[in-house]
């Protein structure tokens, strides 16, 4: 499952999430079209991330994954199809919001809660190799910004959307759901039984919160926020980043996307670490210790005049979003336990959206005022740094004890 998962990340990493920014390069100099407009995109695609999520969240607890994972696949590929036909602003909106339904029914999520509910020991670890997946997409931005001097976008995206229907159909079959349906156990150890041969299935320490009481805590809101101001960065630098370094900096697409490859190899590094040392320090601590990474990045970004500080950059940028990206649902599982962690991601996900909204737009909008990206880069590096106070002020909350 863990191998499955990996695989249908660097799918969505190399295809899209990783790449979508060589699009808004590419359209905006051939289309004509406003930076604004362009980052609209990129704010549909978090809207309907923020109306989905609860109902996602609801589905995932009741249904299991698998379903909708296929689905997500299809709907995916869909939206590529479409965004190789892109003709107008209206158009390419559509296949954005399609591929976001596509991302947010087999993404980051649903996989993710899937390999919670096998893992309990080893869970950040497991979380962790899954995400490497997205890592190593990184690495094909190099052969999609090729692809495109080669044989233009709308090939491209076509190719893409068949490549996604026909890899990621057997991958999402891989998927199940909890172990217990399946005659399997957490992290594969049967429970410990007493004489009287009851199972004993409590694991010390292990507490689940109800939606409700998740939400009544401190922690949760905490996360949420730390979480989406994280992603404020990392979908502006996904969506503006390869235009910055084209238009403020001088840059061949080729060359920004050679940069976007080396912050991808930083960001598999940081898996890499999260997976060897993710279940031995408290998450919290070393994801506010990113969130200052992720703003460091973005200063060299937005302010480096030569190619060394743009790997600063990719440094910075790509260890900090691989370590922590697979501690986001890991932490929660930690706090709130496995049974309703599905609805806490869902709703978790409604408010993390408005991060990833406000990070494309607010850059593009003041880029559109302004000519370039410093101030709005800028802004956000500093919300960054404030994520990190978020993350350590989100301590382990104890479950209420019924009277």
């Amino acid at each position: 499952m863990v191998g499955a998962a990996c695989g249908i990340q660097f799918l969505l990493g190399a295809l899209l999430l990783q790449s979508f920014g060589l699009y808004i390069a590419v359209l905006s100099e051939e289309m004509g079209w406003s930076k604004t407009a362009l980052a609209g995109a990129a704010a549909l695609q978090s809207a309907e991330s923020a109306i989905n999520g609860p109902m996602l969240g609801w589905l995932m607890d009741r249904i299991g994954p698998q379903s909708l994972i296929r689905w997500g696949i299809v709907i995916f590929s869909v939206g590529f199809f479409v965004l190789s036909q892109v003709d107008s602003v209206a158009i390419f909106y559509v296949s954005a919001i399609l591929m976001s339904i596509g991302t947010s029914f087999c993404g980051y999520f649903p996989l993710s809660v899937a390999i919670v509910h096998w893992f309990e020991k080893h869970r950040g670890r497991a979380l962790s190799m899954m995400g490497m997946g997205l890592a190593l997409g990184g690495l094909m931005v190099p052969v999609m910004a090729w692809s495109m001097q080669q044989w233009g976008w709308r090939v491209t995206a076509g190719v893409s959307g068949f490549v996604a229907l026909v890899v990621g159909l057997p991958l999402a079959r891989m998927i199940r759901s909890r172990p217990e349906v399946h005659g399997e156990y957490v992290d594969g150890v049967r429970p410990v039984e007493h004489a009287s041969g009851a199972a004993v299935v409590h694991v010390p320490g292990q507490q689940d919160f109800s939606l409700r009481e998740a939400l009544r805590t401190q922690a949760f809101w905490l996360l949420a926020i730390g979480h989406g101001l994280a992603l404020l960065v990392v979908t502006a630098v996904n969506v503006h980043a390869v235009t910055h370094m084209k238009e403020g900096l001088g840059y061949s697409v080729a060359a920004a996307g050679w940069v976007i490859m080396l912050m991808t190899f930083g960001q598999l590094v940081g898996v890499l670490m999260g997976a060897a040392i993710g279940d031995l320090f408290e998450k919290r601590k070393v994801a506010a210790l990113c969130m200052l990474s992720h703003a460091l990045g973005l200063l060299l970004l937005t302010y480096s005049t030569h190619m060394q500080g743009l790997i600063a950059f990719a440094i910075f940028h790509g260890f900090a979003w691989g370590l922590r990206g697979p501690f986001m649902l890991a932490i929660r599982a930690d706090y709130f336990g496995r049974s309703s962690i599905g609805s806490i991601m869902g709703i978790s996900a409604a408010i993390i959206a408005v991060g990833q909204m406000a990070g494309p737009m607010v850059a593009g909008v003041l880029a559109d005022l302004t000519g370039d990206y410093r101030l709005g880069f800028t802004v956000l590096s500093i919300l960054a740094a404030l994520g990190s106070v978020c993350f350590m002020l989100a301590k382990k909350p104890l479950r209420p004890v019924l009277a």
